[in-house]
């Protein structure tokens, strides 16, 4: 039998709404809320309940891992073995978008569905005051994927979250849109060098990385699956101009229905990206077109999540 619906609360971004949302979280509740990049769906990572109600919300599928979200470096010690290469970057970098995805200690107090019981665990220090604080309110690590159902287009504002998820979790922090508009960069330091598991917001400097950042029918991290972040229409990648019958996202030259960037930024075209599909999604079209993006720097992850929202569906 299908959970009752309940009533999705909109909480402000301020001491009151977080400390509401951090209760709400430790009584096993789910909760939306902004980072840097997207707006996620928070669970209590160490409560096996709590975090199967994520899979149930999304409909994800279960051997699918999920990020943990931490607010310090001591947080996230407690729940992966961090050394080598991965201490230095999060040493250096953190917050920012970026994932590590490290050995599971085995005295982790998260629960296996986190990990999709995998012997290794995806970390991340989000850079937004408001993801820190709900963090440090809550007092526990929080599983967190894009708020949204699985496999369709990441939440950027409440009310794309709303729109998704309204009556399957119990809260959204309002934040405001995202500044960034695209996940983290998910890192793997699982073996001898580190790997690109999926394209993001961080610009990965390390040297002699593996790009691995391709499709994985049992993923050690988000963001592996062939479809995904996929909106309700079809998608043709690549597009100078719109076929009979299609509506055309632009870049750059390209002058489109609606422009991802006018002026070729791909920054800008990465805080837009998602905002835009969401925006498609609602007019009711059935036929995509995307413009080229440059392959280069951000252009990669804007490339990256086209290509899986044009990969054939299930």
């Amino acid at each position: 039998m299908a959970e009752k619906p309940i009533k999705t609360r909109r909480l402000a971004a301020d001491e009151e709404g977080i400390a509401e949302a951090a209760a709400i979280l430790r009584a096993g509740g789910l909760v939306a809320f902004p980072t840097e990049t997207v707006y996620g769906l928070g669970a209590d990572a160490t409560n096996g309940e709590a975090v199967a109600r994520i899979y149930a919300a999304k409909g994800r599928p279960s051997f699918n891992p999920l990020i943990v979200h931490v607010c310090d470096i001591d947080m996230a010690d407690r729940i992966g073995v961090i050394v080598g290469e991965a201490r230095d970057l999060v040493q250096e970098c953190w917050p920012e978008p970026v994932t590590i995805v490290v050995p599971l200690r085995e005295d982790a107090m998260v629960s296996e569905l986190v990990t999709a019981g995998q012997p290794s665990v995806a970390l991340r220090m989000p850079k937004s005051d408001i993801a820190l604080a709900l963090i440090r309110e809550t007092g526990r690590p929080l599983a967190a994927p894009s708020a949204n159902p699985s496999g369709r287009v990441s939440a950027t504002t409440a009310e794309h979250v709303v729109a998704g998820l309204d009556g399957k979790i119990d809260a959204v922090i309002d934040g405001g849109p995202t500044p960034v508009g695209l996940e983290s960069t998910i890192i793997g330091f699982l073996d001898d060098k580190p790997r690109l598991l999926r394209e993001g917001a961080f610009s990965v400097t390390l040297p002699d990385i593996r790009i691995d950042a391709g499709v994985a029918e049992k993923p050690v991290a988000p963001g592996q699956l062939a479809s995904h972040y996929a909106p309700l229409a079809s998608v043709r990648l690549n597009a100078t101009k719109a076929e009979p019958g299609e509506f055309l996202l632009g870049f750059g030259d390209v002058k489109g229905d609606l422009t991802l960037s006018a002026v070729g930024s791909l920054t800008e075209a990465a805080a837009n990206l998602y905002a835009m599909l969401h925006e498609i999604d609602a007019r009711g079209v059935t036929r995509l077109a995307v413009a080229p993006i440059p392959d280069v720097s951000l252009g990669r992850a804007i490339n990256d999540r086209l290509r899986r929202a044009a990969a054939p569906r299930d």
